[in-house]
């Protein structure tokens, strides 16, 4: 005789035998569920969102670069490598580890002391299953931080923000400092150049007795021919030659006893040109150095952001999760099929048992 097969349909009488046995399980899973819902914590997620610029942008060198617009200073960048170097950034165990001693998570998870490898492991686990860095389809970095403390969630959101920002600046920082240098290198050696310039135009105008070289010319040659005409007439007509002709000869050689004399002003004309459009060249390079100087040094004290806000992180309104009712259905309906399961497993092998045991 063969065994009495089973099929789907007969589970209609078995539930019904087993009826009670099965309300009191899903009943049980019902109470049970619905406490340990109400005994979890409600878990919230802050969210941040900000674009990272070209770090290139920020380097003094091009902040200096002349008739550059302010728009063209912090460019806004899409870049592949600007996204995930901003996102292994966020994701790196340093940035991680400032994150944690600054809120002080071992007390906050519960962990313990740190210091035990193990303790470590956990709260760097917790803390990386609650962050989520992604990038989304508009070229932005979304940064979500989730926690039962939704004023910390935020709180730490905003935090990674600022120290992924901090670090990406770290980046460039020190060859920034080597530009800068080589702005203050450059302005010391024209200060230095236009002092010495400068002393030495000094110089050859006390030498030459040449304090204004168009001026000077103009007197000059104002002098020898009003000197050199009264000459000739005092020669004509019996004048004061002798004192004409000291008086020419004061204005013609450097021997003469004049300060202000021909064969002086000609002999340190061409210096003096040369002197003067030295200084002069220095000068203007020298406040032009000066002034890229200070950008520089100005723009590596200030610390420009690398990157771009778009929307800080607030407390969250709303719960991400548990979903309560989801749990509560979810495990009556599971205790359900498992216990229609076990029960229609328990009929088979009763049903199947007899005929095993009899005999041939």
């Amino acid at each position: 005789m063969s065994a009495p097969s089973f099929s789907l349909v007969g589970l209609g009488p078995i539930i019904n035998r087993w009826k009670y046995l099965v309300a009191g399980a899903v009943a049980l899973a019902a109470v049970v569920s619905i406490v340990v819902a109400l005994l979890l914590p409600n878990v919230y997620r802050s969210t941040a969102i900000f674009i990272p610029t070209n770090p290139q942008t920020a380097d003094p060198d091009r902040l200096l670069e002349e008739n550059a617009q302010l728009r063209n200073k912090l460019e806004l960048s899409g870049r592949a490598e600007d996204l995930d170097r901003v996102i292994t950034i966020g994701e790196s165990q340093p940035v991680a580890e400032l994150i944690i001693k600054k809120f002080d998570l071992y007390r906050h998870y519960e962990a313990g002391a740190p210091g035990d490898d193990k303790t470590d492991n956990f709260v760097l686990k917790e803390f990386s299953d609650n962050l989520s860095i992604v990038h989304n389809e508009r070229d932005a970095i979304e940064l979500t931080f989730m926690d039962k403390d939704k004023k910390l969630a935020a709180q730490v959101a905003n935090a990674l923000v600022e120290a992924i920002d901090s670090v990406n600046q770290q980046l460039t920082l020190e060859n920034r400092r080597k530009v800068v240098d080589l702005y203050r290198q450059r302005y010391d050696y024209l200060s230095t150049s236009f002092e010495r310039s400068r002393r030495e135009l000094v110089g050859a105008r006390n030498r030459y007795g040449i304090f204004g070289l168009e001026m000077q010319g103009r007197y000059l040659a104002k002098q020898l021919i009003e000197t050199e005409s009264a000459l000739r007439k005092a020669e004509g007509g019996g004048g004061d030659v002798a004192g004409l002709r000291r008086a020419l000869r004061g204005l013609t050689r450097a021997d003469g006893g004049n300060l202000i004399n021909l064969e002086s002003y000609v002999r340190g004309t061409d210096s003096l040109s040369m002197f003067t459009t030295r200084v002069t060249d220095l000068q203007t390079r020298l406040i032009a150095a000066r002034s890229a100087y200070e950008t520089a040094e100005l723009s590596l004290r200030g610390h420009l952001s690398s990157i771009y806000v778009v929307q800080k992180a607030y407390p969250a309104t709303k719960k991400i999760k548990p979903v309560r009712w989801l749990i509560v259905v979810g495990s009556v309906v599971l205790t359900f099929v498992l216990s229609v399961m076990f029960i229609a497993l328990l009929e088979l092998y009763r049903r199947n048992r007899p005929s095993a045991a009899r005999p041939a």
